[in-house]
């Protein structure tokens, strides 16, 4: 796939960031958190866009650090759908926006979790 610039729309009223990588393909919607939605195509197993909801909450620093919020739909898709979204969260460009790790409580059942990277002031250019 030939790479090219992301577009990023950002709605100040719903904040909302949409982060879209391929306008116009055909795309499969995925949500890994109530706040953030992948579309992927399965075809050629790219990222197609990326909307952030709330996205002011999904950046907000705490005391702590960045908040992480955990990959809840990843239970809900099949083990191939699972497998691809995980490959294109891995993957640049993605990467640089959604990073992903794992939360080891003391069970020590491994849950996936989420940091959402910054990227307001490339939206803002826009």
């Amino acid at each position: 796939m030939i790479m090219i610039e992301p577009i990023y729309n950002y709605d100040e009223e719903s904040d909302t960031l949409s982060i879209v990588f391929e306008p116009t393909v055909k795309a499969t919607g995925i949500e890994l958190t109530d706040h953030i939605l992948l579309r992927i195509n399965k075809m050629t197993q790219q990222i197609a866009s990326i909307t952030l909801l709330d996205y002011s909450l999904l950046v907000q620093e705490t005391v702590f650090g960045p908040r992480t919020f955990p990959l809840t739909g990843l239970a809900d898709l099949t083990e191939e759908t699972r497998d691809l979204a995980l490959d294109i969260l891995r993957a640049l460009p993605v990467r640089t926006i959604l990073r992903i790790a794992a939360y080891t409580p003391k069970d020590g059942h491994i849950i996936p979790v989420v940091l959402v990277q910054p990227v307001m002031a490339a939206a803002s250019t826009v």
